[in-house]
């Protein structure tokens, strides 16, 4: 069964609760990640959640998304997951925005309420998505499509909304975007 942590305000862990039971109207702040895959164009991965996801089913949004088990590093639960949700490898893998937080409600009261660190990642594989976790993949140009979402002409599941405005401060070339150092994680990510 998979555990998500549970965080205090200040990013400490204060314990563990099985994933499938903490998404609902109440839910406990948590630690999240998701990443912005680029291929060697410098072109986006986007993805199309599964109709089937209990949370923003359908919905258009970055590469990729998860929770880091309890003790598991940032980073591994990262890769675990681009495995995992699309069969990627990368060959690098960078902190980008380390204490990205969020709060969404669904329009059937369902919360998502996480302390979310954003990663930048690069492949040369092609997706090959789990129909259970994806629906779809599209590949972008990285500005057409943060300009897209600033002007707000591109629906995206509310954590990539909030997280392009931050991004796109960062410049338009991806590749050139500050890395942020892992001890500027949030207390419970350090590990």
């Amino acid at each position: 069964m998979e555990r998500v942590v549970l965080l205090d305000e200040s990013g400490q862990a204060i314990g563990t609760a099985p994933k499938a039971t903490v998404h609902d109207e109440r839910t406990p702040l948590h630690l999240a990640f998701s990443c912005y895959v680029f291929d060697a164009e410098g072109r986006l991965l986007l993805t199309r959640r599964a109709l089937s996801k209990p949370t923003w089913p359908g919905v258009w949004t970055n590469s990729c998304c998860g929770h880091p088990g309890p003790g598991e590093p940032m980073a591994a639960g990262v890769l675990r997951r681009l495995k995992d949700e699309l069969g990627l490898s990368v060959h690098r893998l960078e902190l980008v925005l380390p204490r990205f937080r969020y709060r969404a409600v669904m329009s059937n009261g369902v919360v998502e309420n996480e302390l979310c660190p954003v990663y930048l990642a690069f492949t040369e594989d092609t997706p090959t998505p789990e129909p259970s976790e994806v629906e779809e993949v599209d590949w972008v140009d990285w500005v057409p499509f943060a300009r897209s979402v600033l002007d707000g002409d591109r629906a995206v599941s509310p954590w990539c909304a909030e997280q392009v405005p931050a991004l796109a401060a960062l410049g338009d070339r991806p590749t050139a975007w500050p890395v942020a150092r892992p001890d500027s994680l949030p207390p419970a990510a350090r590990n």
